[in-house]
């Protein structure tokens, strides 16, 4: 009994560790954004969606995340779930990088000394604008799946990991091109991982290179 009421106990522990805990906060332009938080720490990941996805696609992730010590906060873009702001009909002329900046700025505000952004094609792409728009420090890393900053990558300010499948394309053709441009182009420290296969962005995590993403996105975060 004693044993059985241990490993309970620990069950119960992790599953209050890994359970997400629904938020929002403003952004700097008066919108409102919808949140997920994960776990505690003084080190931070924000979770930043792709276009055909939301927070809660982040929760396996996320619960890795936590594992390693980190506070997770997965955020639901302007337009998306609850989650509003001025701009959020226009998808193309939107200033997700707020909902970003703004994330990180809620994780700094509670105990975070440290925030990192992992982001998804569009989510990816919004993060780097985040990082360009920020304060000298206020990101520390940023994970573009599949994506790159819309504004020029030399002006990134997190150190960055570019991960991308090689076939990803899109009706404009292959994306690599495009990615490794700007990463040419990003300052270092930065990384390059080109994996095969077509998947993009968050639809890696649905292929048999899942577990190599996850382990490289938690290298990352945590190398010194």
């Amino acid at each position: 009994m004693p044993l059985l009421r241990a490993l309970y106990l620990d069950l119960l522990l992790t599953t209050i560790v890994v359970a997400q805990r629904p938020l929002s906060f403003p952004t700097e332009d008066g919108g409102r954004i919808c949140a997920d938080l994960y776990g505690q720490g003084t080190r931070g990941v924000v979770l930043a969606h792709g276009g055909r996805f939301t927070k809660e696609s982040w929760r396996d992730q996320a619960r890795t995340l936590v594992s390693e010590k980190f506070q997770v906060l997965a955020i639901d873009f302007r337009g998306f779930g609850c989650s509003t702001g001025p701009g959020q009909t226009d998808f193309d002329g939107a200033p997700f990088e707020k909902d970003v900046l703004a994330a990180v700025r809620y994780l700094k505000a509670h105990g975070a000394k440290t925030v990192s952004v992992v982001g998804g094609s569009f989510g990816g792409a919004a993060a780097g604008d985040a990082s360009i728009k920020s304060r000298p420090g206020e990101i520390d890393r940023i994970v573009f799946l599949g994506a790159a900053p819309n504004l020029p990558a030399e002006k990134l300010k997190s150190r960055a990991l570019f991960i991308v499948a090689r076939d990803d394309a899109n009706d404009d053709g292959p994306r690599l091109p495009g990615i490794r441009a700007q990463y040419d182009k990003a300052p270092q420290p930065k990384e390059l991982i080109v994996l095969e296969g077509t998947a993009h962005a968050q639809f890696l995590f649905g292929t048999d290179q899942s577990a190599r993403v996850m382990r490289e996105i938690v290298r990352f975060l945590t190398i010194p």
